[in-house]
């Protein structure tokens, strides 16, 4: 027997195999106004349990099949999230705490009133409706200590972590995954994926994407459970693992940018329509901080882009520096591969690379040509191009750590460098990679003073300076990378330093 009310009514179970307690707790409480379903033993609740949410369910506690301690203890494996209470004519208090501590909410003795146990339905109702505002409340706190982290970084890579973990704690769902548009190619790519036991399969791979953006252009966003899932999954044996899922739309000015995927495979943990205000919510704010990351990193591309111009720019005026700084970088890198730098400091030393004769730009180009030896005067100018690099730089919030790098890159390890004089592990790593390949670069191309160096000279001059003017711990790591890459640039299939 089953009465239905409007969607906001609460609904709930009742378990008893005796059908005329089920007809006498069906009639009340929907005279009560809730959503009642009723059926004769533990095992048939479980199966209704799986396929439909309930608030609150009423089971005896000795049934055929399946008991009411038993069936407490199915919900508990299974995660099934009901308020239980139990109600049985043969009562011991013995038999009451035992229903408690399987997690049973309340005990009601056969025979009883209605009155009794319509008021234990509506205190339980009130105490899950308390949870709930509190379980909400935290939600938002949480949406709120994103959102104030946000706005503290305009790192993309960052940002997407905080949107993913951010989802897979307040949700409780057992992956997610992100995915971005590629403005360049038209496609959606997966950026970020994230599990509670770091145990992620190939679901992001099985999404059918035109059946999400189809549904993304007629509502906010996505929330279906079992069967009605299926149709967003490719694979039929993924689609009916998968108990419960949404997909939220990132949109940036009314386009779809990418979506936040959330997917349960726990029997009876399906995600509620308050996580879905929840991640709705959510889903606005990593928008709008995703366009913002975006925004400013194509700032700094053309800003970055636009010191290279001057770089690059001086360089092309002077046939004998003309792709130094290209060259300084590839070089540069192979060191960096070989020292097992992480992507992030490969990338920055390439910026430092590019930019490390920037000052140059206020040196005059006849003072840098002159086939004689510079005089003291033009040397001590000539040395002044760190410092001018470093001013250049400086003001520029983004390029400030690679400064050092810059500042640094003429310092020699036994101290006699410039323009601080610093000493072995005091000259910042980045300039001292620098300063190895910077020199193997000057040795072997020509200069208005001399002809190239062959590899084999510039490469015994390195091994020879090795702990006065440069790290022999680096020199090392160079020669070894150089052999490496000199030895396989025949081999089609060896990737080039590229510093992307």
């Amino acid at each position: 027997m089953e009465y239905s009310f409007h969607e906001d009514s609460h609904r709930v179970l009742v378990v008893d195999d005796e059908r005329v307690i089920r007809e006498i707790l069906s009639d009340f409480l929907s005279m009560e106004g809730y959503v009642v379903r009723a059926v004769e033993d533990g095992q048939q609740a479980l199966e209704e349990l799986e396929q439909r949410s309930y608030n609150l369910m009423i089971t005896d506690l000795k049934m055929p099949r399946l008991g009411g301690l038993e069936l407490l203890e199915e919900i508990n494996r299974r995660s099934l999230n009901v308020l239980t209470v139990i109600m049985t004519g043969f009562g011991t208090v013995e038999t009451a705490i035992e229903a408690m501590k399987k997690g049973a909410y309340d005990y009601i003795l056969k025979p009883f009133k209605v009155e009794e146990v319509i008021h234990i339905v509506q205190r339980g109702l009130e105490k899950q409706r308390l949870q709930l505002e509190n379980i909400q409340l935290k939600e938002a706190l949480s949406i709120y200590t994103m959102s104030e982290v946000l706005t503290k970084t305009l790192s993309l890579d960052r940002i997407l972590e905080i949107i993913v973990d951010t989802a897979l704690k307040e949700s409780g769902a057992d992956a997610t995954s992100l995915l971005l548009l590629d403005p360049e190619t038209g496609r959606f790519e997966l950026k970020l994926r994230r599990s509670q036991d770091n145990q992620f399969e190939r679901e992001v791979e099985e999404l059918v994407l035109p059946e999400l953006l189809a549904h993304f252009r007629e509502d906010r966003l996505v929330l279906y459970h079992g069967n009605r899932a299926a149709r967003f999954f490719s694979s039929p044996t993924l689609s009916q693992r998968v108990i419960s899922f949404i997909s939220v739309p990132l949109k940036i000015r009314l386009e779809v940018s990418g979506m936040l995927n959330l997917y349960s495979y726990t029997r009876g943990k399906k995600f509620s329509e308050g996580q879905r205000k929840m991640l709705s919510i959510l889903g606005d704010r990593a928008s709008s901080a995703i366009d913002n990351a975006r925004l400013f990193r194509n700032l700094q591309d053309s800003f970055q882009q636009t010191i290279q111009g001057f770089a690059r720019a001086m360089e092309a005026k002077d046939p004998y520096t003309r792709g130094h700084s290209d060259r300084v970088m590839m070089y540069a890198e192979l060191i960096a591969r070989g020292l097992g730098l992480n992507e992030a400091e490969q990338r920055k030393l390439c910026t430092a690379a590019l930019m490390h004769d920037v000052g140059k730009i206020g040196i005059p180009l006849d003072a840098l040509n002159k086939p004689q030896k510079l005089t003291r005067e033009e040397y001590e100018v000539f040395k002044q191009h760190p410092d001018k690099g470093r001013r250049i730089l400086e003001p520029i919030e983004f390029l400030r750590d690679v400064v050092p790098a810059v500042l640094h890159h003429h310092e020699q390890y036994d101290g006699t460098g410039y323009p601080l004089g610093l000493k072995a592990e005091a000259i910042p790593l980045q300039a001292r990679i620098l300063a190895v390949a910077d020199t193997y670069d000057a040795m072997t191309s020509d200069r208005a003073y001399r002809k190239a160096l062959s590899h084999e000279i510039a490469i015994a001059e390195l091994r020879r300076c090795a702990g006065t003017q440069f790290d022999p711990r680096i020199v090392a790591v160079f020669i070894m990378e150089m052999e490496k890459w000199r030895r396989d640039q025949g081999n089609p299939g060896t990737p080039a330093p590229t510093c992307t």
